[in-house]
């Protein structure tokens, strides 16, 4: 059996081993040591070395999950994997649990096609940059989506600039001159053709994307499906997704029903009738529609971002396919594998009770304050005492600091921090910002960055100060 050796630093030491010996039937033998210091996030690579005595017996070492410096180097010099662990104390369990089960979310089915709805209206330069950003989100096809009585005279010039730049394009548009001058200047997708304008797709080599007369129409659908097989080309179909309350669940049935009819068909789903169209977070509506993707075995989204609600629409469709993709290759429940789509809340936001809480500030003496979140609200406590609520002007007149204006600024960020996470449902840690999943991008945390005194945290979260003095 593996035996595991724990690094910690003194306040964190007994919730350590409490957690630690609450894992059932731990697959490891563990050991827990202090290292000779107070705040376990404030551990370095270099005090490791100095303070960790070779040899250690042991076949892994776990240190902080916020510990600095190259624990790779801390690898060769003990001759055994030196390895960071969760962030949080309370996430060990599920810590060992992913790791018994790694899901390689590198892959994915779907192609996501991301449309640029104002093309005629952007200037060249205009379309490159944001095709840019597309492509960084996550996207494989480039949409130039026409615009009704507007006309595109740039067209073939975007279309060349775009696969100048190695992008794949798509042009959008109701217009068939529109979409034959796009074929003929490249373009490698033409959305979308009916059986009535199916001779489209003799005239360039651009793959078709086929819809019905109407969404309604699913017979002309199947019959433009059965000609293109017929003469062995390629394309993809698209059943039209209608909004909420417009035929949702109906088209849902008609995609279901494209799939039996033609289980082979490469199919096309257009979401954003769904993520645009309703007023509501999009990362959970993401999450649902390429679940429907995975079940259906759905080729390419097409998606957008047009609504200021939906202008992650990209990047979520990124993270959704590959979550979703990973779930369905491995029969299981779309749980457990990423964090990426919970924006808004936290699947266990409260890791520790109040009860923990307040054994912890009973043995800080110092004059620093420290902020926690439990179901309870935000506790903040010093040596002077806890004080516990639910709201950062609740809480500010408890803390009299009328006369630091520096500790004043600090604390006024914590407590807004952590009121919003107990209010939201979210992890709040100290000193760091809260997760908002791939809302936000996740910049590299520079540990190292000085926060404003005051901010040390009690179970080992702090960073250290400018003066260096992290020991």
């Amino acid at each position: 059996m593996e035996h595991i050796v724990f690094l910690t630093g003194r306040l964190a030491q007994p919730s350590l081993e409490r957690v630690l010996a609450g894992i059932d039937a731990a697959p490891f033998t563990w050991e827990v040591r202090e290292i000779g210091l107070q705040v376990a996030a404030l551990m370095t690579a270099e005090m490791i070395r100095r303070r960790v005595a070779l040899p250690v017996q042991a076949d892994r070492i776990i240190v902080p999950g916020r510990c600095r410096g190259d624990v790779e180097a801390l690898s060769q010099h003990f001759g055994l994997p030196v390895q960071r662990g969760p962030e949080e104390l309370k996430d060990l369990p599920r810590f060992f649990n992913r790791e018994a089960k790694p899901v390689d979310l590198n892959e994915y089915e779907v192609a996501i096609f991301a449309e640029i709805v104002d093309a005629p209206r952007l200037s060249v330069a205009e379309i490159i940059e944001r095709a840019r950003r597309y492509a960084a989100d996550g996207a494989n096809v480039i949409d130039l989506g026409g615009l009704p009585e507007t006309r595109f005279d740039h067209l073939a010039e975007s279309v060349q600039a775009l696969k100048a730049e190695g992008f794949q394009v798509s042009v959008d548009s109701v217009d068939t001159d529109e979409l034959l001058r796009g074929g003929h200047a490249g373009a490698d997708y033409l959305l979308s053709l009916t059986l009535d304008t199916l001779w489209l797709a003799d005239e360039v080599p651009a793959t078709p994307v086929l819809i019905p007369r109407h969404p309604a129409d699913e017979a002309s659908l199947h019959e433009a499906v059965s000609l293109m097989q017929h003469r062995g080309r390629p394309f993809l179909a698209d059943a039209i997704l209608d909004p909420i309350p417009f035929g949702l669940a109906g088209s849902i049935v008609r995609y279901h029903r494209l799939r039996e009819r033609f289980p082979e068909a490469p199919i096309m789903m257009g979401i954003g009738n769904v993520t645009e169209l309703t007023e509501a977070d999009t990362t959970g509506i993401n999450a649902v529609l390429f679940g429907l993707c995975a079940e259906l075995d759905v080729a390419a989204v097409l998606t957008t971002q047009v609504s200021q609600h939906a202008r992650r629409a990209v990047r979520e469709a990124d993270w959704a396919r590959r979550i979703m993709h990973a779930a369905s290759r491995n029969r299981s429940l779309p749980k457990g594998l990423s964090d990426a789509l919970m924006t808004v809340h936290a699947k266990h936001p409260f890791p520790d009770t109040p009860e923990e809480i307040a054994q912890i500030a009973a043995q800080v003496r110092d004059p620093n304050f420290r902020v926690q979140v439990s179901a309870q609200g935000l506790h903040v406590y010093n040596r002077d005492g806890m004080r516990l609520g639910q709201g950062a002007f609740e809480l500010w007149p408890q803390l009299h600091l009328e006369h630091d204006a520096n500790h004043a600024f600090y604390m006024g960020v914590e407590l807004a921090h952590a009121e919003i996470a107990w209010r939201l449902g979210k992890r709040y840690v100290q000193d760091q910002p809260l997760d908002w999943g791939c809302a936000v991008e996740q910049a590299a945390q520079d540990l190292d960055t000085w926060c404003a005194p005051g901010s040390t945290m009690a179970t080992g979260r702090a960073r250290a100060k400018p003066d260096g003095g992290n020991e």
